[in-house]
Protein backbone atom coordinates (compact mmCIF):
# COMPACT_ATOMS: atom_id res chain seq x y z
CA UNK A 1 0.00 0.00 0.00
CA UNK A 2 1.53 3.34 -0.99
CA UNK A 3 1.21 6.42 0.64
CA UNK A 4 0.74 9.91 -1.04
CA UNK A 5 2.97 13.35 0.33
CA UNK A 6 -0.01 15.73 1.62
CA UNK A 7 1.41 17.69 4.41
CA UNK A 8 3.75 20.53 2.96
CA UNK A 9 6.89 21.41 4.95
CA UNK A 10 8.84 24.91 4.37
CA UNK A 11 12.37 26.65 5.69
CA UNK A 12 12.63 30.72 4.72
CA UNK A 13 15.18 32.55 5.73
CA UNK A 14 17.09 35.58 4.07
CA UNK A 15 20.63 36.60 3.93
CA UNK A 16 22.63 39.77 3.47
CA UNK A 17 25.89 39.28 1.27
CA UNK A 18 28.41 41.84 0.11
CA UNK A 19 29.27 41.76 -3.88
CA UNK A 20 27.22 42.26 -7.08
CA UNK A 21 24.55 39.55 -8.65
CA UNK A 22 26.83 38.33 -10.55
CA UNK A 23 29.61 37.35 -7.79
CA UNK A 24 26.76 36.29 -5.93
CA UNK A 25 25.60 34.08 -8.50
CA UNK A 26 29.07 32.57 -9.18
CA UNK A 27 29.06 31.47 -5.23
CA UNK A 28 25.84 29.75 -5.18
CA UNK A 29 25.14 28.65 -9.03
CA UNK A 30 28.52 26.81 -10.08
CA UNK A 31 29.85 23.63 -9.00
CA UNK A 32 33.82 25.71 -8.17
CA UNK A 33 31.28 28.29 -5.73
CA UNK A 34 29.26 25.99 -3.71
CA UNK A 35 32.35 23.91 -3.23
CA UNK A 36 33.98 27.20 -1.97
CA UNK A 37 31.29 27.60 0.99
CA UNK A 38 28.95 24.71 1.13
CA UNK A 39 29.53 20.94 0.68
CA UNK A 40 31.95 19.31 -2.51
CA UNK A 41 29.35 20.14 -5.34
CA UNK A 42 29.11 18.77 -8.77
CA UNK A 43 26.43 20.80 -10.78
CA UNK A 44 25.65 21.54 -14.47
CA UNK A 45 24.86 25.03 -15.05
CA UNK A 46 21.70 25.08 -17.50
CA UNK A 47 17.94 24.17 -16.63
CA UNK A 48 17.48 20.27 -16.62
CA UNK A 49 21.08 20.00 -15.40
CA UNK A 50 22.16 17.25 -12.91
CA UNK A 51 23.71 18.08 -9.30
CA UNK A 52 25.57 16.18 -6.79
CA UNK A 53 26.21 17.29 -2.95
CA UNK A 54 28.53 15.00 -1.33
CA UNK A 55 28.14 14.32 2.32
CA UNK A 56 31.22 11.74 3.10
CA UNK A 57 32.30 8.79 1.58
CA UNK A 58 29.79 7.33 -0.15
CA UNK A 59 26.97 9.66 0.84
CA UNK A 60 25.17 12.28 -1.20
CA UNK A 61 22.31 13.85 -2.34
CA UNK A 62 21.71 13.88 -5.95
CA UNK A 63 19.21 16.26 -8.08
CA UNK A 64 18.90 18.18 -10.74
CA UNK A 65 17.95 21.72 -11.77
CA UNK A 66 14.63 23.04 -12.67
CA UNK A 67 15.25 26.82 -12.78
CA UNK A 68 18.17 28.99 -13.95
CA UNK A 69 17.83 32.35 -14.65
CA UNK A 70 21.36 34.04 -14.17
CA UNK A 71 22.16 36.67 -11.96
CA UNK A 72 19.24 36.43 -10.13
CA UNK A 73 17.53 32.70 -9.61
CA UNK A 74 18.22 29.66 -9.01
CA UNK A 75 15.65 26.58 -8.24
CA UNK A 76 16.81 22.66 -7.30
CA UNK A 77 15.20 19.59 -6.43
CA UNK A 78 16.85 16.96 -4.65
CA UNK A 79 15.91 13.23 -4.25
CA UNK A 80 15.05 13.49 -0.70
CA UNK A 81 12.68 9.90 -0.36
CA UNK A 82 16.48 8.39 -1.83
CA UNK A 83 18.68 10.75 0.83
CA UNK A 84 16.76 9.43 3.84
CA UNK A 85 16.27 5.77 2.58
CA UNK A 86 12.44 6.06 2.48
CA UNK A 87 9.37 5.05 0.32
CA UNK A 88 9.64 7.39 -3.25
CA UNK A 89 5.62 7.36 -3.05
CA UNK A 90 5.75 9.14 0.64
CA UNK A 91 8.02 12.16 -0.54
CA UNK A 92 7.66 14.97 -2.67
CA UNK A 93 11.10 16.27 -3.94
CA UNK A 94 13.41 18.53 -1.54
CA UNK A 95 12.61 21.77 -3.64
CA UNK A 96 15.16 25.27 -3.01
CA UNK A 97 15.28 28.55 -4.50
CA UNK A 98 17.60 30.98 -4.40
CA UNK A 99 16.66 34.47 -5.45
CA UNK A 100 18.75 37.32 -5.57
CA UNK A 101 18.04 40.76 -4.99
CA UNK A 102 20.96 43.43 -5.61
CA UNK A 103 20.79 46.43 -2.82
CA UNK A 104 22.75 49.76 -2.97
CA UNK A 105 26.08 50.47 -1.25
CA UNK A 106 27.82 46.67 -2.87
CA UNK A 107 25.72 43.66 -0.99
CA UNK A 108 22.94 41.27 -2.31
CA UNK A 109 20.38 39.69 -0.21
CA UNK A 110 19.61 36.10 -1.08
CA UNK A 111 16.19 34.63 -0.41
CA UNK A 112 16.23 30.76 0.28
CA UNK A 113 13.34 28.42 0.40
CA UNK A 114 13.21 25.37 0.74
CA UNK A 115 10.12 22.80 0.96
CA UNK A 116 8.69 19.79 0.29
CA UNK A 117 5.80 17.70 0.92
CA UNK A 118 5.55 14.21 3.39
CA UNK A 119 3.26 12.36 5.27
CA UNK A 120 3.33 13.80 8.59
CA UNK A 121 5.81 11.33 9.90
CA UNK A 122 7.24 12.06 13.26
CA UNK A 123 11.21 12.16 11.82
CA UNK A 124 9.90 14.41 8.80
CA UNK A 125 9.18 17.31 11.16
CA UNK A 126 12.47 16.19 12.95
CA UNK A 127 14.51 16.92 9.81
CA UNK A 128 12.91 20.20 8.66
CA UNK A 129 14.06 21.01 12.09
CA UNK A 130 17.67 20.04 11.95
CA UNK A 131 18.00 21.19 8.35
CA UNK A 132 17.10 24.76 9.55
CA UNK A 133 19.82 24.46 12.65
CA UNK A 134 22.68 22.85 10.36
CA UNK A 135 21.82 24.77 6.86
CA UNK A 136 21.83 27.78 7.92
CA UNK A 137 25.54 28.19 9.35
CA UNK A 138 26.64 27.26 6.05
CA UNK A 139 25.59 30.78 4.69
CA UNK A 140 27.74 32.00 7.32
CA UNK A 141 30.43 30.82 5.32
CA UNK A 142 29.01 32.13 2.07
CA UNK A 143 29.19 35.83 3.06
CA UNK A 144 32.92 35.64 4.66
CA UNK A 145 33.44 33.91 1.23
CA UNK A 146 32.23 36.67 -0.95
CA UNK A 147 33.49 39.22 1.40
CA UNK A 148 37.52 37.44 1.28
CA UNK A 149 37.60 35.39 -1.32
CA UNK A 150 35.34 35.84 -3.85
CA UNK A 151 35.98 34.00 -7.22
CA UNK A 152 38.39 31.83 -5.78
CA UNK A 153 38.24 27.99 -5.79
CA UNK A 154 38.85 26.01 -2.20
CA UNK A 155 40.28 23.02 -1.07
CA UNK A 156 38.15 21.40 1.63
CA UNK A 157 39.69 19.60 4.66
CA UNK A 158 37.04 17.71 6.99
CA UNK A 159 37.44 15.81 9.67
CA UNK A 160 35.23 14.20 12.82
CA UNK A 161 35.40 12.01 15.92
CA UNK A 162 32.67 11.13 18.23
CA UNK A 163 33.24 12.12 22.08
CA UNK A 164 30.62 10.74 24.80
CA UNK A 165 28.12 13.33 26.08
CA UNK A 166 25.16 15.61 24.56
CA UNK A 167 25.90 18.21 22.37
CA UNK A 168 24.99 21.11 24.63
CA UNK A 169 27.59 19.96 27.27
CA UNK A 170 30.15 19.69 24.74
CA UNK A 171 29.75 22.29 22.70
CA UNK A 172 29.78 24.74 25.82
CA UNK A 173 33.35 22.95 26.89
CA UNK A 174 34.57 23.29 23.04
CA UNK A 175 33.95 26.53 23.00
CA UNK A 176 35.74 27.31 26.57
CA UNK A 177 38.15 25.10 25.77
CA UNK A 178 39.47 26.79 22.47
CA UNK A 179 38.47 30.22 23.66
CA UNK A 180 35.72 30.65 21.09
CA UNK A 181 33.57 32.49 23.05
CA UNK A 182 34.23 36.05 21.79
CA UNK A 183 33.81 37.68 18.22
CA UNK A 184 36.67 39.19 17.18
CA UNK A 185 39.44 37.07 18.92
CA UNK A 186 42.64 35.30 17.70
CA UNK A 187 42.47 32.09 18.03
CA UNK A 188 44.47 28.99 17.64
CA UNK A 189 43.19 25.50 16.49
CA UNK A 190 45.89 22.99 16.18
CA UNK A 191 48.19 24.33 13.96
CA UNK A 192 46.35 27.11 12.24
CA UNK A 193 45.70 30.26 13.65
CA UNK A 194 42.53 32.60 12.80
CA UNK A 195 39.94 35.24 14.02
CA UNK A 196 36.68 34.36 15.26
CA UNK A 197 34.14 35.72 12.76
CA UNK A 198 30.85 34.25 14.03
CA UNK A 199 29.87 32.05 17.02
CA UNK A 200 26.70 29.96 17.20
CA UNK A 201 24.36 28.07 19.12
CA UNK A 202 26.80 24.90 18.44
CA UNK A 203 29.43 25.85 15.86
CA UNK A 204 31.81 28.90 15.22
CA UNK A 205 33.34 30.11 12.05
CA UNK A 206 37.33 31.12 12.38
CA UNK A 207 38.80 32.83 9.12
CA UNK A 208 42.20 31.45 9.05
CA UNK A 209 45.20 33.52 8.27
CA UNK A 210 47.59 30.46 9.05
CA UNK A 211 49.77 28.10 7.89
CA UNK A 212 46.89 28.77 4.44
CA UNK A 213 44.09 31.45 3.98
CA UNK A 214 40.71 29.99 3.95
CA UNK A 215 37.45 29.56 6.34
CA UNK A 216 37.13 26.78 9.16
CA UNK A 217 33.97 25.66 10.92
CA UNK A 218 34.36 23.76 13.67
CA UNK A 219 30.61 22.50 15.52
CA UNK A 220 28.92 19.39 17.48
CA UNK A 221 25.52 17.08 16.75
CA UNK A 222 23.70 14.92 18.68
CA UNK A 223 24.22 11.62 17.31
CA UNK A 224 21.86 9.90 19.95
CA UNK A 225 22.73 7.40 22.49
CA UNK A 226 24.63 9.92 24.89
CA UNK A 227 27.29 10.06 22.12
CA UNK A 228 28.38 13.49 20.23
CA UNK A 229 30.53 14.25 16.73
CA UNK A 230 32.81 17.04 17.06
CA UNK A 231 33.78 18.31 13.78
CA UNK A 232 36.06 20.65 11.57
CA UNK A 233 35.33 21.59 8.45
CA UNK A 234 37.85 24.01 6.60
CA UNK A 235 38.15 25.85 3.21
CA UNK A 236 41.27 26.90 2.06
CA UNK A 237 42.23 29.07 -1.14
CA UNK A 238 46.02 28.84 -1.57
CA UNK A 239 48.19 26.49 -3.97
CA UNK A 240 49.23 25.26 -0.82
CA UNK A 241 46.40 23.91 0.42
CA UNK A 242 45.96 20.83 -1.41
CA UNK A 243 49.32 19.78 -0.26
CA UNK A 244 48.69 20.98 3.04
CA UNK A 245 45.63 19.15 3.54
CA UNK A 246 47.26 15.47 2.45
CA UNK A 247 49.99 16.38 5.07
CA UNK A 248 47.88 17.76 7.83
CA UNK A 249 44.52 15.64 7.67
CA UNK A 250 46.28 13.07 9.96
CA UNK A 251 47.37 14.97 12.70
CA UNK A 252 43.74 17.02 12.29
CA UNK A 253 42.13 14.00 13.22
CA UNK A 254 44.53 12.85 16.04
CA UNK A 255 43.39 16.33 17.36
CA UNK A 256 40.15 16.17 17.31
CA UNK A 257 40.32 12.37 18.63
CA UNK A 258 41.97 13.41 21.45
CA UNK A 259 40.17 16.68 22.44
CA UNK A 260 39.16 16.43 26.30
CA UNK A 261 36.40 17.80 26.85
CA UNK A 262 34.83 17.22 30.14
CA UNK A 263 31.85 19.18 31.67
CA UNK A 264 33.81 21.22 33.68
Amino acid sequence: MSTTPTLGYRLEFSVEVPGTPEQVWQAIATAKGMSAWFLPTEIEEREGGSLHFSMGPEMGSDGHVTGWEPPRRLVYEEDWAALMGKDPDALSPLTSEFLVEARSGGTCVVHVTSSGFGTGAAWESEFWDDMGTSWMPFFDNLRLYLAHFPGQEATQLEVAASHAGDAATLWSALRDTLGLGDEGRTVGLHDATGTVEVVGERQALVRLTAPVPGMLSIFVFDEGDAATTVGVRAYLFSPAAADYVRRATPAWQAWLDDLTLGAG
